[in-house]
């Protein structure tokens, strides 16, 4: 069986991408994969040390700002549906497989110009563009939340959920006394991301400065922020700041509260690990996606939202209290979190697939 997936730009697409290239490694023994992402962006060092074979386009993301640069941008994607005819004949795929960003637009383009069966996965609750405008061109359609369905009306679309969800799952739990915290006081982790949010920083800074209460908290800067918001500060002893955590992933299980922007995959890991969140969405990312995937989550009564717009120390000190002071409210997000996790997700997306080639 052969299979290309293009996938680019940010983890959020590569990792769902990894998720179900390594399901069909599990399920198809003579497997040939070949991905297709960008020339200059993070899927190109992460996919070759997969041993995964790999082929570049130069494609840029549409600027509505730079109309030269978007006017070559027209001419690159033309010379980059041509390399994909060619890799495509050559390859001669039984399904090409999209996980979102711009670079998939021309694979998926030319797959279906081709006659060759195609599959797109939507990460968030409202959809990106390129899949939007795909949707009509695919053979099927997979998404993590329910919520996105109504978007891709006549298509061939179900809820599978987030493959990458998967990968969180499988990891072994850290041992949070390792990084000098106590098993027998609750464990409250912030997180924006690997490059940390200045502005959460510099908004729930004087909770942190001030913080008096008995759980303890993880704060996580970004690594480049690091040094500014601890310079000239002493915090409280049930407070430790890092600017970044390696596997956060494993020490998430040890959390008894997470807070964090609202990003497909973190959604997807913390579902999946059944703990609840108090999301803050990134207000500066495409069609505010951030804040509806966090407004599912808060309809579902599985987590809380704070927008960032309305953030401060005092709302963070208020909202965290009140849930690690209520223990019904807790457990009522985790019997949610339950209802919304499809844990088998890349095995679902697998069969589907398998349907119609």
């Amino acid at each position: 069986m052969k299979i290309i997936v293009s996938a680019g730009g940010t983890g959020g697409h590569i990792y769902p991408a990894l998720a179900i290239i390594n399901k069909f490694k599990e399920k198809e023994k003579d497997l040939e994969v070949l991905y297709i992402g960008t020339h200059n962006r993070m899927e190109k060092d992460i996919i070759p040390k997969e041993n995964i074979k790999y082929e570049s386009l130069e494609i840029y993301g549409f600027s509505k700002t730079n109309i030269l640069r978007d006017i070559k941008n027209i001419n690159l994607i033309r010379k980059a549906k041509k390399k994909c005819k060619k890799i495509m004949l050559d390859f001669k795929p039984d399904i090409v497989i999209g996980a979102g960003g711009y670079v998939t637009y021309p694979v998926i383009s030319v797959a279906s110009k081709l006659g060759i069966k195609t599959f797109i996965h939507e990460q968030n609750s409202i959809p990106g563009k390129s899949n939007l405008a795909l949707a009509k061109k695919c053979s099927l359609i997979g998404v993590s939340f329910k919520e996105s369905i109504d978007y891709f009306k006549n298509s061939n679309v179900f809820y599978s959920g987030n493959p990458c969800s998967e990968n969180a799952i499988n990891i072994k739990k850290a041992d949070k006394t390792k990084l000098g915290f106590h098993n027998d006081k609750k464990l409250v982790i912030f997180v924006s991301g690997s490059l940390g949010s200045s502005s959460i920083n510099s908004k729930v800074k004087d909770y942190l400065v001030n913080f008096n209460d008995n759980y303890e908290i993880l704060y996580i800067t970004g690594k480049n922020l690091y040094d500014n918001f601890v310079e000239n500060e002493k915090f409280n002893k049930n407070i430790k700041i890092i600017p970044f955590y390696n596997n956060l992933s494993s020490l998430m299980k040890s959390a008894d509260l997470v807070v964090t922007r609202a990003g497909a995959s973190t959604i997807s890991e913390l579902v999946a690990l059944n703990i609840p969140a108090i999301y803050i969405p990134s207000p500066y990312v495409a069609n505010n996606h951030q804040y509806y995937n966090a407004l599912a989550i808060k309809n579902a009564h599985a987590g809380e939202m704070i927008e960032e717009k309305d953030l401060n120390s005092e709302i963070i000190k208020n909202k965290i209290n009140e849930i690690l002071n209520d223990s019904n409210k807790i457990n009522i997000m985790k019997e949610n979190l339950k209802k919304l996790a499809i844990k088998n997700s890349s095995e679902k997306i697998y069969e589907k697939i398998k349907e119609i080639i």
